[in-house]
Parts: structure tokens; C-alpha cells; sequence
């Protein structure tokens, strides 16, 4: 079992946070635009573990030289059920420095869009107190 997904399934988010790269670029099913850097992707997964429900990952594919791993999962958010899967590209250091998800029905993904987006105004300060902790590390 990855690292990785290990410490999701033990919603460990230390762990997590320690497995991302810190120019980690993170893109959301359900946003435009991807997102930059350690402190918003590791807040974002942290709004991500409230709002879903009986989250597990069902398989793990990997490529030969573990760069490249494929973690297809299931949840529930707000009532409707989520089928999906975790894009992850790992750098030189073991890192995840690209991380892309993506999700199914649209009706699933509309109910993700709505319930993360009740959590970002939280997922931004966190970010925004992360972000001042490490530049004054």
C-alpha cells in the first residue's frame, strides 16, 4: 500500500501534509483553474476529508518506475454517491508535486462543488495561517 494512501485512509493529515512538495500543484474536478503550493492543496484535503462520507479507495494503480500512481476511490457527498480518482505524480524526492483528481456522475461532482465550496472560506485561512508559519519557519 502507498504511503500516500495509507495515510488517507488514516486520515492522518500530518502525513499527508508531508508527502506533498512544496510547489505541489493541485487540480480540482471542480474548479478552472489548479492550485499552487503545499498550504492550499494540504487545506484543501483537509476540507475534502469533512464532506466525505465512507471515503475508500478501491484500487491503486502504479507505474513501473512508481512515479505515477492512479488511487480510484468512492464516497458519498451529501447523500449521492462518488466514484473517482487520485492522479499523483511524484518528484525526484518522493514528493507529490502534481496531483489532479478527478470525479463522477456530474450530479456527484455538482454536490462536491457545493460542499466544498461552503468550506473554502475555511480552506483559505488555513492556507493563508500554513503559508505564514512556513515563511517565518
Amino acid at each position: 500500500m502507498h504511503p500516500f494512501r495509507k495515510a488517507v485512509e488514516n486520515r492522518d493529515e500530518a502525513a499527508i501534509e508531508a508527502l506533498l512538495a512544496e510547489n505541489v500543484v493541485f487540480t480540482s474536478p471542480v474548479a478552472f483553474n489548479p492550485y499552487q503550493g503545499r498550504a492550499i492543496t494540504a487545506a484543501i484535503l483537509r476540507g475534502v476529508m469533512r464532506v466525505f462520507e465512507d471515503f475508500t479507495y478501491v484500487r491503486e494503480i502504479a507505474n513501473p518506475d512508481g512515479r505515477d500512481h492512479a488511487l480510484v476511490f468512492t464516497a458519498t457527498v451529501d447523500g449521492r454517491q462518488i466514484q473517482g480518482c487520485d492522479f499523483l505524480h511524484f518528484d525526484g524526492e518522493g514528493k507529490i508535486d502534481d496531483f489532479t483528481v478527478m470525479v463522477r456522475p456530474l450530479s456527484a461532482a455538482k454536490a462536491l462543488a457545493e460542499a466544498m465550496g461552503a468550506q473554502f472560506d475555511r480552506i483559505a485561512a488555513e492556507a493563508a495561517e500554513a503559508a505564514e508559519a512556513e515563511a517565518g519557519a
